[in-house]
């Protein structure tokens, strides 16, 4: 039986509006609720007293909130958005939701959470920065959004690259998602399920269906073709809006063949069973490809604007026809075609490829499948932790360097001195493209009594650095990122991830470390010389989510900075005991001033001349030599 999770559906949408993304996440969290997931939607809301009960099941406790979404899935307002102007469709960010975000995923153990259009910004982008969880984005429009992709798009990349797997409901929207943001994207069209037709005798005239939901030009345009038809072909066109009536002028004969009905008068699905034909007429601001898709499966054949969305939905003359847009004359001529040949409105309507949300479902639960399946097995080795549970703790630091890196100039016995008196037990010695530290400290491992793991820092040809633990032979710098675990590996080594999130530093971007996911032993969830501290805590997050281990090192170039972060663990001996302990780790971390390590460094290195930096180094040797 497939895994069951708990899901946080997120819309950037008012979740009183109507809007296509609204749509699809209805139907999804139903079919997913009823496979015995646990489905909470996250929207904004124009009701204060919805947001006032989202807040309070924000504060719950998340088991709490998850039993409540048993079953059916359960709405949590997370602000009080400002209502749009009418017939407006857009999305918002109320001014409180952060903190009711933060909430919500603090408390509750999400194993997912899928945001759709996560741009900000939006509930859908906040949702993204706050979340614990792994992450899907679903992107449905194929318009360029002018802010996201010229104004904030270095912010946007940012934001997306937190994606553990993005979707696009159209190939036109892959298009313009990969021009402005370079990633994998699965199709993942909506749905388009067949609707039952209203039966309509011979003697009513052909209906022509138009809903409001595109822009307002679209409208003004299918009137305006109006004028143009031939009088004698019986027909009628009913608009669903709740706009209200278009300004455009007709002639009186025209308006008596025009009727305008309220989304509570007629529901989208009554209109399009009874409807012969749906014109979409969008210039490609605010295009429905959705509504064109459900209209094709419920019989009602698609009249659409040439927009690249709309021939993905309907092809190019296969199950709807296209006309050029923004040209009335041109939609005149397709609309009086297709009422005046009942063959090819036939032909046109058995082409329909209707789509059950069934399948759309089963193709989700797929990539739930395959992304909640890199996540590693929590339990462990039982087997090594009855072994190791009982022996005694150390402190380890998994992350240091001497003067065999170029940017360094601390003395192995130095080094070795310096952690005997910082009281750790082990320490990982992680030169820079260079095992010959690690090599030189481990010989004088006994003598200090302290492990020394044999460890490299290794920088790939491109994509940041990776640490190598418990091997054996120097790696060369310069593979790809693959190539370097394939070598860690090859070695019996163990893949540390180390300050994986630091801009700052050289480090593998997140598409690249979800390619090696399941290769990574250990996260570096804090390092005292990351200047940000949000980059440690998107590591922390980013171990917690695939459950792999979390490690800590100080990254020292100068004595003073060693054990200045640190893991505290059950003794080991190899790599497998290594794994398994640092399982049941806990990481400390002590007070330390990042200017003060760094101004060390550099006066160290840079600022000291090479033979005085020999001179130097002879007499901290015999200091530490002394105190051993």
């Amino acid at each position: 039986m497939p895994e069951r999770h708990a899901i946080a559906q997120v819309t950037p949408y008012p979740w009183e509006q109507p809007h296509e993304v609204n749509v699809a996440i209805a139907h999804l969290s139903h079919e997913l609720a009823a496979r015995g997931h646990r489905v909470v939607i996250v929207a904004p809301s124009e009701s204060a007293e919805l947001v006032r009960e989202g807040r309070r099941r924000a504060r719950d406790s998340g088991e709490k909130l998850l039993a409540a979404a048993s079953g059916e899935p359960l709405v949590v307002a997370v602000g009080e958005a400002t209502p749009a102007l009418p017939g407006r469709r857009r999305t918002a960010l109320p001014l409180d939701v952060t903190r009711t975000l933060s909430d919500l995923f603090n408390h509750t153990p999400f194993d997912l959470c899928h945001v759709h259009e996560p741009f900000a910004p939006s509930v859908a982008g906040a949702a993204l920065r706050v979340s614990r969880a792994l992450n899907i984005g679903s992107f449905h429009a194929p318009t360029e959004r002018l802010v996201t992709t010229q104004v904030t798009r270095k912010v946007v990349e940012t934001v997306l690259g937190r994606l553990d797997a993005r979707t696009v409901s159209y190939p036109a929207t892959a298009e313009v998602m990969q021009r402005y943001f370079p990633a994998t994207y699965r199709p993942l069209a909506p749905g388009s399920p067949p609707l039952e037709r209203t039966p309509r005798s011979g003697d009513l005239p052909l209906q022509i269906a138009f809903v409001d939901e595109e822009e307002r030009q679209a409208l003004r345009l299918v009137l305006r073709s109006l004028r143009l038809l031939r009088t004698e072909l019986p027909w009628e066109l009913v608009i669903l809006s709740d706009r209200g009536p278009s300004s455009t002028p007709l002639r009186a004969d025209l308006r008596e063949r025009v009727r305008y009905v309220t989304p509570d008068e007629m529901s989208e699905d009554e209109l399009l069973a009874g409807s012969d034909v749906l014109v979409a007429a969008s210039a490609g601001a605010a295009p429905q490809p959705a509504l064109v898709a459900r209209a094709s499966a419920a019989g009602a054949v698609p009249l659409a604007a040439s927009l690249p969305v709309y021939a993905d939905v309907i092809g190019e003359g296969e199950r709807g026809l296209l006309f050029q847009p923004r040209d009335p004359e041109a939609l005149a001529e397709q609309l009086d075609r297709l009422l005046g040949d009942e063959a090819l409105r036939g032909r046109l309507r058995a082409a329909a490829t209707p789509r059950p949300w069934s399948t759309v479902a089963d193709e989700l639960e797929a990539i739930y499948a395959e992304v909640t399946g890199r996540r590693k097995d929590p339990g462990g080795d039982p087997a090594i932790w009855r072994r190791i549970g009982q022996r005694p703790l150390i402190d380890v630091d998994l992350h240091m360097h001497t003067d065999h890196s170029h940017d360094c100039a601390t003395p192995v016995e130095v080094l070795m001195a310096t952690a005997r008196e910082r009281g750790l037990g082990a320490i990982a010695v992680t030169e820079h493209n260079e095992i010959s530290g690690a090599v030189a400290a481990a010989a004088l491992s006994e003598e200090y009594g302290v492990k020394v793991i044999l460890a490299e820092e290794v920088k790939t040809a491109d994509q940041g650095e990776v640490i190598g633990l418990f091997i054996k032979e120097r790696i060369p710098r310069g593979m790809s990122l693959e190539e370097t675990v394939a070598e860690i590996r090859r070695q019996g080594g163990l893949v540390y991830v180390p300050h994986p999130f630091d801009r700052m530093h050289a480090v593998p971007d997140y598409e690249h470390l979800l390619k090696i996911v399941e290769d990574i032993d250990i996260i570096e969830v804090f390092n005292p010389r990351v200047a940000i501290g949000a980059f440690n805590e998107e590591a922390a997050r980013f171990a917690a989510k695939y459950r792999i281990p979390a490690g800590a090192g100080s990254d020292a170039h100068v004595a003073q900075g060693l054990g200045t972060a640190r893991v505290r663990m059950r003794d080991f001996d190899g790599p497998e005991e290594f794994l398994e302990s640092i399982r049941h780790a806990e990481i400390l971390t002590l007070p330390t001033n990042y200017v003060y390590v760094q101004a060390l460094k550099f006066l160290q290195t840079k600022a000291t001349p090479t033979a005085a930096r020999r001179g130097v180094k002879e007499r901290r040797v015999r200091r530490a030599s002394r105190k051993s």
